[in-house]
């Protein structure tokens, strides 16, 4: 048991390194470095997801899952630094750079779509090796976690408040995770009432409201940080000059809660495939805390809010 609590923050502490690699080369060079990490994210991931669902998909199918996953991905991060990063420096007085048009969520909806005309239509093309069950898992492994994947690379690509969105996604989810633990360890036997029983034995009301407390300490963070590096980077600011706008402070924590929650549930809804798989863990790569999915499966939920809030805001005060 202490070896692997010892394997378990010994594997955090370089997942960590990792993420805090990523975002260094994002903020200083280019987010087409994180769009790699998103990109590895989804190899592993989808990997996971096929490699739980074993012989009940068959191998055309897991071959096209596969492929079609990672196409979504590059096409998304691919098509929108060439309609950013060259089409709008090459090409500046263009009508369409004048207008904002950027189509890369548009292709990148296409060559979505048309893995899944690809999974249908294996029904036709392997008929004899195919299964209306095994095109459902099909798809299922198409869409967990491409879909959620596709939405963080819309936060790593998103105009003014990348770098922020990002923090979030990545942020939140630990201090929630810990908080949570913390609240359920100390007062779980005083207040056992149940999460998720049937789901998640283990989670209780009390340590998802520790969770909660997480998401409002990590959102303070998260704003000193921005502040205090990430605009000052992003406008060339001398750090001595760095104006906190402390309005913002209710924003970020407001954010902070909900993306916690978020966090939380999808946590709950792995855990709720796992048992539904008879699987303990999606897979072996992190040792102490499972595969890919295991460790990101609460910032994939996280991802789905923080893009929507702050496009909001992009749509709303710019």
């Amino acid at each position: 048991m202490e070896h692997n609590t010892k394997l378990r923050i010994v594997t955090g502490a370089v997942y960590f390194f990792v993420l805090l690699a990523f975002f260094a080369l994002k903020i200083f060079v280019h987010n087409l470095f994180f769009d790699g990490l998103i990109l590895l994210f989804g190899f592993f991931g989808t990997y996971e997801m096929i490699r739980a669902f074993g012989d009940q998909m068959h191998r055309s199918q897991k071959i096209v899952v596969m492929t079609f996953a990672l196409l979504v991905l590059i096409v998304y991060a691919v098509t929108d630094f060439i309609y950013t990063d060259i089409f709008e420096v090459q090409f500046p007085d263009d009508p369409l750079t004048a207008q904002g048009r950027n189509y890369a969520p548009h292709i990148a909806l296409v060559v979505f779509f048309a893995g899944v005309s690809v999974i249908f239509g294996l029904l036709v093309f392997a008929h004899s090796k195919v299964t209306l069950e095994s095109t459902g898992y099909a798809l299922m492994s198409y869409m967990y976690p491409t879909v959620f994947l596709v939405v963080l690379i819309v936060c790593n690509h998103m105009v003014k408040y990348s770098d922020v969105a990002i923090a979030f996604v990545f942020a939140i989810s630990p201090c929630a995770d810990v908080m949570a633990f913390t609240f359920g360890k100390t007062l779980g036997k005083k207040l056992p009432a149940k999460m998720a029983p049937h789901v998640s034995p283990n989670k209780t009301l009390i340590g998802g409201f520790g969770g909660l407390i997480g998401g409002m300490l990590g959102a303070i963070c998260v704003f000193f940080f921005y502040y205090g590096l990430c605009k000052p980077v992003a406008n060339d600011m001398n750090f001595a000059s760095v104006v906190f706008e402390w309005q913002d402070l209710i924003f970020f924590i407001g954010i902070g809660v909900l993306t916690s929650a978020f966090s939380q549930f999808g946590d709950l809804v792995e855990s709720s495939i796992k048992r539904k798989l008879g699987i303990k863990d999606m897979g072996k790569i992190l040792p102490g805390h499972g595969g890919i999915l295991d460790r990101i499966d609460s910032s994939l939920y996280a991802s789905l809010v923080i893009a929507l809030v702050f496009v909001i805001r992009l749509m709303t005060t710019g």
